[in-house]
Formats: C-alpha cells, sequence, structure tokens
C-alpha cells in the first residue's frame, strides 16, 4: 500500500481496491483497512515503526472496491481539523472513471437530490424528494474509445456512491459496477452471458486541500497509467488539474 504523501499531520496512501474503509467494528476483519493499520501499528512493523507511528486513522472514505487516494490522521487532535476540510467542501478531490457508453457531452454537471434506493436499502438513488441529500459532481471526457469512455469527475459533495450513482443517471454506467451497471446488476436479474463483473472503473486520483495547521496547499497524486492499462484504455492520459480555478462555479 505505497503512502503518496506525509507531513506531521497527516499520511495519505494509495488505497488498493477490496479493502473497506469504515469503523473497527463494522464490517470483516480481513478487509477492514482500519483494523489493519492498527494492528502494524501495534506489532511495531518496520514501516511503521521507523516513523514512530502510533495512531492513525482514516479522515474521509472510499468505496471498497474504489482505488487511490485516502487521507488518514496521524494523531487524535489532527482528526477533527482535517475532518472539517471534508466537511466543509474545502478540499478539491478528482477521480478518474471507465464508463460504458459514449458521453453526449464534453463536460457537464449533475446536481441532484440522493436518498436510499426505496427498493433496496443498501443502494442509493436519484430522487426528486425535498428529504434527499443534495449532490453535485461536475465531469468532463478525457477519450472515447468505441463505446466506451475514460472520465474525469469532481465531486462537490462527498455522498456515499455519488459517483457511481451520477453516471448511472447520465446513462455511462462504470465498468464492473454490479450495483449500478444495469448490465451487471444483481437487481436487473442474472448476468447475460458473456457478462462478466470485473474490477471497478473507478480511482480517486487526486486530492487537494489547506493544511490546518502549517497554512500551506498540499497537493497528493496517485498513478494512473495501471489503472487505465487494467482497463484497456491508454495510461498516458493527459489529465489536467482541476483545482478551483476550473471549476464552474460549484467548488468552493
Amino acid at each position: 500500500m505505497p503512502i503518496l504523501y506525509e507531513d506531521r499531520s497527516a499520511m495519505a496512501v494509495d488505497k488498493p481496491p477490496g479493502w473497506v474503509v469504515s469503523a473497527e467494528w463494522q464490517t470483516n476483519p480481513e478487509n477492514n483497512l482500519q483494523l489493519f493499520l492498527q494492528a502494524s501499528i501495534f506489532n511495531r512493523d518496520f514501516w511503521a515503526k521507523s516513523r514512530n507511528l502510533k495512531f492513525l486513522r482514516f479522515i474521509h472514505r472510499l468505496d471498497s472496491m474504489t482505488s487511490g487516494v485516502l487521507l488518514l490522521a496521524k494523531s487524535q487532535g489532527a482528526i477533527a481539523p482535517l475532518s472539517r476540510l471534508f466537511e466543509s467542501g474545502e478540499t478539491v478531490k478528482e477521480y478518474l472513471a471507465v464508463v460504458e457508453g459514449v458521453p453526449k457531452r464534453d463536460t457537464w454537471v449533475v446536481e441532484v437530490n440522493m436518498d436510499r434506493d426505496p427498493d433496496n436499502q443498501r443502494l442509493w438513488a436519484v430522487t426528486r424528494s425535498s428529504e434527499g441529500k443534495a449532490s453535485c459532481t461536475e465531469f468532463r471526457v478525457l477519450h472515447v474509445d468505441g463505446s466506451r469512455a475514460v472520465i474525469h469527475a469532481r465531486p462537490f459533495t462527498g455522498r456515499t456512491h455519488q459517483i457511481r450513482v451520477h453516471l448511472a443517471h447520465s446513462g455511462l454506467p462504470i465498468q464492473g459496477d454490479v450495483l449500478y451497471n444495469p448490465r451487471l446488476s444483481k437487481k436487473q436479474g442474472k448476468f447475460r452471458s458473456g457478462d462478466k463483473p470485473g474490477a471497478l472503473g473507478l480511482r480517486a486520483i487526486r486530492l487537494a486541500y489547506r493544511n490546518p495547521f502549517e497554512k500551506k496547499m498540499v497537493r497528493i497524486q496517485a498513478s494512473v497509467a495501471g489503472f487505465l492499462g487494467s482497463h484497456d484504455m491508454p495510461g498516458n492520459l493527459e489529465i489536467p488539474r482541476w483545482d478551483r480555478n476550473t471549476s464552474s462555479g460549484h467548488g468552493p
């Protein structure tokens, strides 16, 4: 699990797919990332011992099958200041998604309310109800290859499964998404002949924020070539940085 960034208050790792980011008691211990980190620190594994680490705690979440940049607090006192950055929208988060379908526009924004899917309370869906939670993501197309595309996503809110739901709502379900891709979704019935869900085509590639302690900008980036190559997309795509100056007014 590569360490992408580290300072006195925080550490960012490149989370592989399959690790669950949740409280210690909520999931199977075998793939709970928080439990793994705590055990490694307790056992004084070299990477932790060499840094004199005594504490690590996730600040935000990634879906279990989503890979990429995950920020961790290195002390109990750092949790609240770092968490407030995410809660107040003061972070810039960027994702890559490999989707099925060809976008009709080069850029677009999905701004909708989301709520639990009435047919399956484990899932989320777009709703017209005022009781839903506001959500907003900006998208732009980086590459089209036949009937698939690479999409650059900038979420301005942090709802569960937000990018996955917004892209499915746009008619561009993420490759390998067994929850929201209608071609693969279990609630649509059995997989069609020859259709097998692969790795989820979603990766958190960048995170930027102003360090609340030192007041300097932090920019963290994960590699993309391996991810794109694993989904049969060119690994040398140019991915322009999506910061406050290039957003369409929805950001901080």
